[in-house]
């Protein structure tokens, strides 16, 4: 007798059937740049847009809404944002300490610029999402890397590095969900986090532009919501940009938390503000206020997509292992133990030539990130096993 299948939702069918030339002939940087290839690499979906966002972005356009940031659509996004983290994540935030600016490394280099000392050192945790890695050296700072701890099923905090490595006036990179390796921070971990920082006289900045995409077997705690020290130390920044895939419209919020913050962006920072787009503004406040519905269905894709990918890495794969990620639609393979037939260069180098799949290298991360791959999940379920198993193809033997 069959076991009956689960029924797929109308919307899980819908991303089923997009496909390889539907997403090709829409010509996003991730699906255009490498056009002979299958890509899993830049962080994009591609499960278009949300139909109340498309709507509200048509209505501006017929408008002419496309010059200068009016100052007149920011209490719209701002109030938009702090409902949406009070509902989702129970953080009650001031409306008016919620600032656009045009994307989360635009916000960490005003925090750096502002709120830390010509001679602190930037510290990130490690594997980290890539900028982080190569924009300390930019700023004139020193870059600190604290690599995580990999115990096979998860990746673990060394809080005795990071009390060794930080010193007054260091900023702390705290991402969560942690890009790449999808670690959602419980709340226990923070605390502790806090505790360290607030001891050694440094700041966090904490990116938390995944947030909304976080699984039900794990829950996101904004960082500064822990404590009035936590808020004293901490600068934040989020988007919609990545649950509802609106980066290139480059808007974001920069998240004040504490008083004096507040007022030092004003005086020294409001400038940046404009660097936010009239259409980046719109569609962010529509995503927080309307898009709850798009993203649900989204959340439960890629739920069965990492359930997937799980599968698929262990038949495909032997010798290569994932922490299943509690956030993000991002997983970081660990290769080292691949066989790739003696091949000199990285894994993300043999996949891309042997089997034309795009990934991105994880010594890119830090130096944790060596010998890993992050694949970013977030497209159809049949494109996802096609190039796993185009992965697996490629290996000798």
């Amino acid at each position: 007798m069959r076991t009956a299948q689960p029924q797929r939702s109308a919307a899980a069918a819908a991303f089923d059937a997009i496909s390889e030339e539907q997403l090709r002939k829409v010509g996003s940087l991730k699906w255009s740049e490498h056009p002979d290839s299958l890509p899993a690499w830049v962080a994009e979906m591609d499960f278009g847009l949300a139909a109340p966002i498309a709507l509200r972005l048509q209505e501006s356009i017929r408008n002419a809404q496309v010059g200068y940031l009016p100052n007149a659509l920011i209490p719209a996004m701002s109030r938009a944002c702090a409902d949406f983290m009070a509902v989702r994540h129970g953080w009650h935030v001031r409306a008016e300490n919620i600032r656009p600016v045009a994307d989360v490394l635009t916000a960490l280099e005003s925090t750096v610029r502002l709120f830390t000392p010509g001679t602190g050192r930037i510290v990130v945790l490690t594997p980290a999402y890539m900028p982080f890695i190569w924009l300390p050296a930019t700023y004139g700072r020193e870059l600190i890397q604290v690599p995580m701890l990999a115990t096979g099923d998860a990746w673990e905090l060394d809080f005795a590095a990071i009390e060794n490595s930080l010193h007054g006036g260091d900023l702390l990179i705290l991402c969560n969900p942690h890009n790449p390796i999808g670690k959602v921070y419980t709340r226990t971990e923070l605390l502790r986090l806090a505790e360290i920082v607030q001891r050694r006289g440094a700041r966090v900045f904490s990116d938390e532009i995944h947030a909304p995409l976080v699984y039900d077997d794990a829950r996101h705690v904004p960082y500064a919501s822990l404590s009035d020290a936590a808020a004293s130390h901490t600068v934040t920044a989020t988007s919609a940009s990545k649950a509802w895939n609106l980066a290139g419209l480059k808007t974001a919020q920069i998240i004040f938390s504490n008083a004096a913050d507040a007022a030092v962006w004003t005086q020294k920072g409001a400038a940046k503000e404009h660097s936010a787009t009239p259409l980046g503004v719109v569609a962010n406040t529509v995503a927080y206020s309307e898009g709850a519905p798009w993203l649900r269905d989204v959340l439960e894709y890629l739920d069965a997509n990492r359930s997937l990918l799980a599968e698929l890495v262990g038949q495909h794969l032997p010798g290569a292992s994932l922490v299943r990620p509690a956030g993000t639609y991002l997983a970081f393979i660990d290769c080292n133990g691949l066989n790739l037939g003696g091949f000199e260069g990285t894994p993300t180098e043999f996949f891309a030539a042997h089997a034309a799949v795009v990934l991105t290298e994880g010594g890119l991360c830090g130096d944790a990130g060596a010998g890993f791959v992050r694949m970013n999940f977030a497209t159809p379920g049949p494109i996802l096993r096609k190039l796993v198993e185009a992965m697996g193809a490629a290996l000798p033997g």
